[in-house]
């Protein structure tokens, strides 16, 4: 699962959402009460098909901003007085640390949802996506038993390490840990820094081996004059 949840409350505006949601690099924000528990889930998709309160419009919000000035001031008017609880997802899928992958997946196929909020005590501490799953599968040993508790101890004491590091990381790695093998999962910046990850990840006390899948992001190009 991927530990860094990024939260919003329901009387965030959608803007809000927009912000959070471009400025963590997610498609999806965790809604939360004042107590931390998961209230709702909201999604980029949500954003892009809401319709207005009572006028239902063909066209969507994201497709009015782009008509014109005086269609994008109105919107963009509307889309900072509007609030997250008004289009957010009510009921929300979650599950535990300790579901089994098999589980996750028939949740994800059952209910038609691309990620899962994992909870504590009704409290958020990762989410998981399909993506992630796929992950776990390839990361899987052939003929090795699931991940036991020493893996899961592994795999926080490794990305404690990656938190602990300097560099500037686009979004929070994946880490997989099975029977002592980490894998990395995600985007860098430069191959400096993807080094730099895997030598963190080595670091740390029983690590069997490190199994480097991160890639590197495409370079930002500006046309010329």
């Amino acid at each position: 699962m991927t530990d860094k949840v990024v939260c919003a409350r329901p009387t965030d505006s959608l803007f809000d959402a927009a912000e959070l949601m471009l400025g963590a690099h997610v498609s999806v924000l965790l809604v939360v009460s004042d107590t931390n528990e998961i209230v709702g889930i909201i999604s980029e998709a949500d954003l892009i098909r809401r319709a207005e309160i009572d006028t239902a419009p063909a066209k969507s919000w994201l497709l009015r901003l782009l008509e014109g000035k005086a269609s994008a001031d109105r919107e963009l008017t509307a889309t900072r007085t509007r609030k997250i609880g008004d289009i957010m997802t009510k009921e929300v899928v979650t599950a535990s640390e300790d579901t089994p992958l098999v589980e996750l997946v028939e949740r994800l196929q059952r209910h038609r949802v691309k990620s899962i909020p994992i909870v504590r005590d009704a409290i958020p501490v990762g989410i998981i996506s399909r993506a992630d799953l796929v992950r776990a599968v390839l990361s899987r040993e052939p003929h090795c038993p699931a991940a036991g508790a020493d893996d899961r101890s592994l795999r926080e004491a490794v990305v404690a390490s990656l938190d602990r590091q300097p560099w500037p990381i686009r979004s929070p790695l994946t880490v997989v840990v099975h029977e002592g093998a980490v894998h990395l999962w995600g985007l860098v910046d430069s191959e400096a820094v993807r080094e730099a990850c895997r030598s963190a990840a080595e670091s740390v006390p029983g690590v069997r081996e490190v199994k480097d899948h991160v890639r590197l992001a495409p370079a930002l190009t500006r046309g010329g004059s």
